[in-house]
């Protein structure tokens, strides 16, 4: 039975209804409807979506299944990733109420940006392989076009169609893995497959060993992960940087979520100890985006790396989740995290390009002076991108390189927590390389006009990510009460 008052289900009510209304409001208006209009209309329907998951998730209006056959899970796992991909729909959405203006088809730039954050939420919902395929194609398909949205520009055209290429790639490894699982366990249900897996033949062993290294590598591309990651900086130097925001702090997650869902309860449920190699890729991962990083010129194409990196410590909490709760949980309050902390950097780019229109850093010399609200905004997420106290960015760090030293882990995991600290160091240096450049280079700069929904989204950014730096225990308790969903199956008794 379906109960249409359980979040994903107003989830799709809200954002569809109003991402299909606003094409066709553009049409039917006689006279241009002005970017504001559409703007507005998408960030009234996200607050409406956000405040209902708020609603839901702390006054423990929980449901366990909102559709016969389960194919979707109503839960704080989900709750807790949906608000992390709806916060990132707002910023998007708030930092280009100046960015579009001016361009060409706004009502259907806001419309794929619901659309997207729809299918975002969804794959977090999701507890059928069917179902979370359908979400990861409808949170896919629309990002194919924001990323080239900028048609006149060829770098937007080349973002949209490396990232096109490699997104398809990898949605075709994903449902040659559904269809490896569906033929071993007769079952597209998560659980059912879990137990199917339990109790697999070892002949069949290969196959599903096979279908969770396809898992691996297509939810691997979305995250980001090391050696998956070569389309990355060029998709989010190339897309206009509103869209990148949504890439980077969005999309990825929906890949955490997928692999949380899939793949660690899948080799859990084999029996299989890869923790060593997730540790492997997750050093690999952090190691790779952030010796990169430190070699841009670029301030889009380091924050490019810089989230590589990110995606490596919180494969971390995947890596020791077998032994330990808290690696989940330091993984959760980080992807929420950095949902903050990359939305409004790449924002502040945003509003950075549209004034000034360069993203090469050696002429960002005297931003601070130029735009003092916006690189405030920057600097701070910054900060707790690198983990520097007293940003939330520290806490979550602190949880995952701490989960790494539990008593009674392998040996090995104490070489991930000190892998995340000599990174973090590595990100310090050229965070502050850049922040050098803002406020201590250049002559004396005249302050300009910074767009107002800039100066809106850096000063939520600088709240949130100094009071949860401050006072971060509402947050640990959140993410604290979502790892029990999947406690069961990933954390050794």
């Amino acid at each position: 039975m379906i109960e249409i008052t359980s979040t994903p289900i107003v989830l799709i009510a809200i954002l569809g209804t109003i991402g299909m209304i606003l094409p066709v409001m553009s049409v039917v208006k006689k006279e241009k409807g002005s970017n504001s209009l559409y703007a507005s209309i998408a960030f009234g329907a996200l607050i409406a979506a956000i405040g209902y998951v708020g609603y839901d998730i702390f006054t423990h209006h929980l449901q366990p299944a909102v559709f016969s056959g389960d194919v979707l899970a109503n839960d704080s796992f989900s709750g807790l990733f949906a608000i992390a991909m709806l916060i990132v729909a707002i910023l998007t959405t708030a930092g280009s109420f100046n960015f579009m203006r001016g361009q060409a088809h706004p009502p259907v730039y806001y419309s794929l940006i619901l659309l997207s954050t729809i299918g975002m939420v969804l794959v977090a919902y999701s507890t059928d392989l069917v179902m979370l395929f359908i979400a990861w194609e409808l949170m896919s398909i629309p990002t194919y076009v924001l990323a080239g949205f900028m048609k006149k520009n060829p770098s937007s055209n080349e973002a949209a169609l490396k990232y096109f290429l490699f997104g398809a790639l990898s949605s075709a490894i994903i449902i040659y893995g559904i269809s490896l699982v569906y033929g071993l366990t007769g079952s597209t249900n998560i659980g059912e497959v879990m137990t199917g897996l339990m109790h697999i033949s070892p002949t069949m062993m290969p196959l599903a060993l096979l279908a969770v290294g396809m898992f691996i590598a297509g939810f691997g591309f979305k995250m980001g992960l090391v050696p998956f990651h070569m389309w990355l900086p060029d998709a989010y130097e190339g897309a206009p940087p509103t869209i990148t925001a949504l890439l980077a702090a969005g999309t990825k997650k929906a890949g955490f979520a997928a692999a949380l869902r899939v793949i660690i309860m899948g080799t859990i449920a084999l029996q299989l100890d890869w923790t060593f190699a997730l540790g492997v890729i997750a050093v690999m991962t952090m190691t790779v985006g952030n010796i990169a990083a430190i070699m841009q010129k670029n301030i889009s194409r380091m924050l490019a790396y810089s989230s590589i990196g990110h995606a490596g410590y919180i494969l971390i909490g995947l890596a020791v989740a077998p032994f330990t709760a808290i690696g989940i949980q330091g993984s959760l309050f980080h992807i929420l995290n950095h949902s903050v902390m990359k939305g409004a950097a790449f924002i502040a780019i945003a509003g950075i390009v549209t004034t000034l229109g360069v993203t090469n850093i050696e002429k960002l010399k005297g931003l601070g002076r130029k735009m003092p609200i916006t690189s405030l905004g920057l600097v701070i997420s910054l900060l707790a991108l690198a983990g520097v106290p007293p940003t939330a960015g520290f806490w979550s760090k602190l949880l995952l390189f701490g989960s790494a030293l539990q008593p009674g882990l392998p040996s090995w995991t104490g070489w991930l927590a000190i892998a995340g600290v000599l990174n973090s160091a590595l990100s310090v240096a050229y965070y502050g390389w850049l922040i050098r450049k803002m406020y201590f280079e250049g002559e004396t700069e005249k302050r300009i006009k910074e767009p107002k929904s800039i100066i809106g989204v850096m000063i939520f950014s600088i709240i949130f990510l100094v009071a949860i730096g401050v006072y971060p225990d509402p947050i640990i308790e959140f993410t604290k009460n979502a790892v029990p969903v999947l406690n069961t199956l990933v954390v050794s008794k």
